[in-house]
């Protein structure tokens, strides 16, 4: 079913294997063509789209029985056998004569179910089936007005005709203009790649942090500035009970655009075997303000609460000025905790000689990397012995990288799920000065330019002259016309969008630009396409949206892997028009059932509360960007 909309003309179709119940509410029939009615459009509005409502994917498994559609992506092997199943017990009813007449015919109507264009069938077909075939009628179809009509050849065609020969049965099969961009991802005249969203949360306080625990429940906890964490389970419900409470700690403000708050969020790698979790949050502690680095443990009675007499406080660092705090949290491959602080605030970096960022004896501008395994008894952490500056001179030990800005928002890259290629590396955004705002992955030692550098360009000329600089460039960078202030997301890894494999998609938190970054294998550049939300009809599938939040406040992976972004229409920590979208490829899926999981149950205490979306399902105007 295509179920395209306009509202011009309205014309009943007639489909293989569905009938409607209601307009946009289908289901399959064991056997039969049946029928549905939509709205018609001009072809060019056209978007591939199987009769589950779903796009297209590419089979495990050749076809055997609908052969002619091995290229459209619609059937799965299973499927392909249940309708050579049904064929057989369709041609018992015939005699040889009427088998060898009809069994073409049946075969061809069958399968149109494993074409993304089953919507859009047979006109010249329909009379040479007629005088063949009619006598398959009652068995293919229990639409009562084709029963009505079936001894009238006219008026069944009539019935069953199309205006758009492109879509018509057998013409379909041999058209290269509906086949030869099947399963791409879609991009307008400009290149800019078009994607789809679900609502999956709402009504959230500046949403800037969503985390999963990786212990096989798939639950994910989703972190408001104001101190609140939320669990959501599987289904999207939302337990009414905090995770975690600790609103009367944190500092933050009612002004938009305040920086300080609830910042980062992250589960110990062995979350499911002891329990901890660590966050980072802006403190006033007297007249000084602080960014802090704590340790909770779970509650031992209830798997969704945090034990909040738990906290033991791992890192405080004086903050200079109320902006630039960081707020990154991360375990990556090592086993290690990643902390990104901001370079402590104000413009330029105006601390000291060199400003923080540069400034190795600062903890301000840097990625810092501590151990905090086996914690319980002696230290709270540890250095890890192989930290790059351990043995410099003046140098702070928990420095992993340096020359940090004020990166908002890194991830680890999962790896191809097949080659593991790309695994363990760790892409930050950098929010920019004036000029530019950059992407950067993180490598041990090394200096990534602030404020000698702002993106590729110089600003501050006479320490970016200095010979010793030897900073790492950026993989990508923008300027502020496109953007002023880059908000880092994550390589998609996950299973549902087979296209979307290793594109690093991000965005921008005042333009409201969604971008990618696809790496180029033989050059090592990475290659830029922005990302808008699909034009026409390409969202038009249920449950999908075209329209988002301007502020992009936050970018997210669940447990299997999939994409999600945070973002809110007033940039508050006390406006709740936080909202969670997924990020959603609508021209190819993966086959089905090879995306399966089973969440471990979850022992819930809590009320639940029922997600019920609040965006409008579907428009025609996508979000402006500009």
């Amino acid at each position: 079913n295509s179920q395209r909309f306009t509202t011009s003309e309205r014309q009943t179709q007639r489909i293989v294997g569905v009938r409607a119940k209601s307009p946009g509410r289908l289901w399959l029939s064991p056997i039969g063509i049946l029928y549905f009615s939509t709205i018609w459009v001009a072809p060019v509005m056209l978007h591939p789209q199987c009769l589950d409502f779903k796009p297209p994917f590419r089979p495990l498994r050749e076809l055997e029985f609908c052969v002619m559609y091995k290229e459209f992506g619609c059937c799965d092997y299973q499927k392909d056998q249940e309708l050579m199943s049904n064929y057989y017990q369709i041609m018992d009813h015939f005699d040889y004569h009427g088998y060898t007449n009809c069994a073409g015919f049946v075969l061809e109507l069958l399968c149109q179910v494993c074409s993304p264009y089953a919507a859009h069938l047979f006109d010249d077909y329909c009379s040479q089936f007629w005088n063949t075939c009619r006598s398959t009628i009652p068995l293919l179809s229990d639409d009562p007005h084709i029963a009505k009509v079936k001894e009238d050849q006219t008026s069944l065609c009539q019935y069953l005709q199309l205006d758009d020969v492109d879509y018509c049965y057998p013409h379909l099969l041999s058209n290269q203009k509906l086949t030869q961009n099947l399963g791409r991802v879609q991009s307008d005249s400009d290149g800019c790649l078009q994607l789809c969203l679900e609502e999956v949360a709402n009504g959230l306080r500046n949403p800037l942090a969503m985390v999963h625990a990786n212990d096989g429940t798939h639950r994910f906890f989703v972190a408001e500035q104001v101190g609140l964490v939320w669990t959501y389970l599987p289904d999207r419900s939302k337990l009414r009970r905090p995770f975690l409470n600790i609103t009367k700690a944190v500092l933050t403000s009612s002004w938009e655009g305040d920086e300080r708050g609830f910042l980062g969020l992250t589960f110990h790698p062995k979350f499911k075997y002891n329990g901890k979790l660590y966050v980072y949050y802006s403190v006033e502690v007297g007249f000084d303000e602080r960014i802090r680095i704590s340790e909770f443990h779970v509650s031992t009675n209830d798997m969704n609460v945090v034990d909040h007499t738990s906290e033991r406080v791992i890192l405080e660092i004086d903050e200079p000025a109320s902006n630039h705090n960081g707020g990154q949290l991360l375990f990556a491959d090592d086993g290690y905790l990643y902390i990104f602080t901001g370079d402590g605030g104000m413009a330029g970096d105006p601390f000291g000689k060199y400003g923080n960022a540069q400034n190795k004896s600062a903890l301000l501008g840097k990625v810092l990397r501590i151990d905090v395994d086996d914690n319980e008894r002696g230290p709270l952490y540890r250095i890890p012995p192989n930290n790059p500056f351990i043995h410099e001179q003046g140098a702070r030990p928990e420095i992993y990288a340096y020359g940090v800005r004020n990166m908002w928002r890194c991830s680890v890259d999962r790896g191809d799920p097949h080659t593991k290629e790309g695994k363990g590396r760790i892409f930050c955004g950098d929010v920019g000065q004036n000029k530019f705002e950059e992407i950067d992955i993180i490598e041990k030692g090394r200096n990534y330019g602030w404020r000698a550098k702002e993106g590729f360009s110089c600003y501050d000329k006479k320490l970016c002259a200095n010979s010793s600089l030897d900073d790492v460039l950026p993989i990508y960078a923008y300027p502020h016309k496109m953007g002023k202030s880059v908000t880092g997301g994550y390589v998609y890894r996950g299973c549902e969008y087979p296209n979307l494999n290793g594109m690093y998609i991000f965005g921008d938190f005042m333009s409201g630009r969604l971008m990618s970054l696809q790496e180029d294998r033989n050059t090592g550049q990475w290659k830029y396409n922005e990302i808008c939300m699909g034009m026409g009809l390409t969202c038009a599938f249920p449950g999908l949206i075209n329209n988002y939040h301007q502020y992009i406040i936050s970018f997210a992976e669940d447990e299997a892997g999939e994409l999600y972004f945070m973002s809110t229409g007033i940039p508050s920590a006390m406006s709740p028009s936080g909202v969670v979208y997924k990020v959603v490829d609508p021209s190819r899926r993966a086959p089905p059932r090879q995306c399966h999981y089973d969440p471990l149950p979850v022992r819930v205490k809590s009320n639940l509360i029922k997600f019920v979306p609040q965006e409008s399902e579907y428009t025609f105007n996508t979000s402006d960007t500009d």
